[in-house]
């Protein structure tokens, strides 16, 4: 585990590496649910065609508040925290 720019510990996938279940998620859908500002929660649908994978859940304005909603889900790697400047 390693700090990310928040002061948080988070493993790889908390800080946005591509895994396997989103690698079919096209950048313009990463795109458009990526706010301006704040950080978004979206989720990913496995069994939607690509461009359609991805829907927005809810939106937070810190980062801690968004990947302690991430991490109370049944399946925490079926989401994805989007922000500004995110890869």
């Amino acid at each position: 585990m390693q700090n990310d720019r928040f002061g948080t510990t988070a493993n790889n996938y908390d800080n946005f590496k591509i895994s396997t279940m989103d690698s079919e998620i096209s950048e313009e859908e990463r795109i458009a649910l990526t706010p301006e500002s704040g950080f978004n929660l979206v989720g990913i649908d496995p069994f939607e065609i690509p461009g359609k994978k991805l829907y927005f859940i809810e939106h937070f304005e810190m980062y801690q508040e968004a990947l302690r909603s991430k991490k109370s889900k049944n399946n925490p790697d079926e989401y994805l925290i989007l922000y500004k400047g995110s890869p």
